[in-house]
């Protein structure tokens, strides 16, 4: 089996091909592996599709604060269509809690919003440093969490749903991750779903709260000069295409392995791969002189 580390080396290191080809298979890879992890791990992506474009659209000539805005917009565009596919399969294996999700999503949604508002206006560097810090507590959380002897009762209150379903949308805006990233830790943590609730149900969230977040993204993109071709706003059509792709069928894919996986294994994969991303964002893998 392809691991994780494997697939980003050869995402970074397709060094004979033209730019522009280099460019189309880079994105391509990633909407796979992105949908597929949507599935598999109901996070939605956006922390692999985000510094994967960012630093695609930097090495195009683009300028670092704008080219992080569109990482944010296009992963949120493309983690609409994909997070359908894969909690459609979550529903069908009946792992989706539709109103705890109805709840989340639709404070999620306004949350969204707000979140690519904040985005819009803050410098780049903020924003990376945020996203890293973010993945590292979330991975920290996941690695130490201990199941209750004989499970743990779910906390449906409407009130804390509304709350992190909220919470999850400004991240998800903010980030451009989805949401998953926050919704999977609460709800597995703090609102007592098993791993597969938590993932199945986030899958649905993040529909909305994606949603809140591309509107803003596009709206604060508009009249933006020197944008990239093809964009709406902060939203690459180009890259949501080559993300798309093979996102959407491998989100189906990663919903059906999902239910495969022993619990535990799937939360230790989450949590490395968030660290992982969490390294690279922050810089610590080129201080260190690791060239990833």
């Amino acid at each position: 089996m392809i691991s994780f580390t494997n697939i980003l080396f050869i995402l970074f290191y397709i060094k004979s091909m033209e730019p522009f080809l280099e460019f189309i298979i880079i994105l391509l890879i990633t909407g796979a592996v992105v949908g597929f992890s949507t599935g598999l791990l109901g996070v939605g992506g956006g922390f692999l599709m985000v510094p994967i474009q960012f630093f695609l659209l930097q090495a195009t000539g683009i300028s670092p604060d704008m080219a992080i805005r569109i990482a944010f917009g296009t992963s949120l565009a493309v983690i609409l269509p994909t997070a359908i596919s894969g909690s459609y399969r979550h529903y069908c294996n009946k792992c989706v809690l539709l109103k705890p999700a109805i709840y989340m999503g639709i404070t999620g949604f306004s949350g969204g919003f707000i979140g690519g508002y904040i985005a819009s206006i803050t410098p780049v560097n903020i924003l990376t440093f945020i996203f890293s810090i973010l993945l590292f507590f979330v991975a920290y959380q996941i690695l130490k969490y201990q199941k209750a002897p004989g499970g743990k009762t779910k906390n449906l209150n409407p009130y804390h749903l509304l709350v992190w379903g909220f919470l999850a949308g400004v991240s998800s805006g903010l980030l451009g991750i989805g949401g998953g990233v926050i919704l999977v830790p609460v709800m597995l943590i703090v609102l007592g779903f098993s791993m597969l609730e938590a993932v199945g149900t986030s899958t649905v969230v993040i529909l909305l709260t994606s949603v809140g977040g591309i509107l803003s993204y596009i709206y604060q993109g508009l009249n933006i000069p020197n944008l990239p071709p093809y964009s709406a706003g902060y939203v690459n059509l180009l890259q949501f295409l080559l993300l798309s792709i093979f996102s959407i069928p491998l989100a189906y894919l990663g919903s059906y392995y999902a239910h495969k996986i022993p619990e535990k294994q799937l939360r230790y994969l989450f949590a490395v791969i968030l660290i992982f991303i969490a390294l690279k964002l922050s810089g610590l893998f080129e201080l260190i002189g690791i060239p990833l």
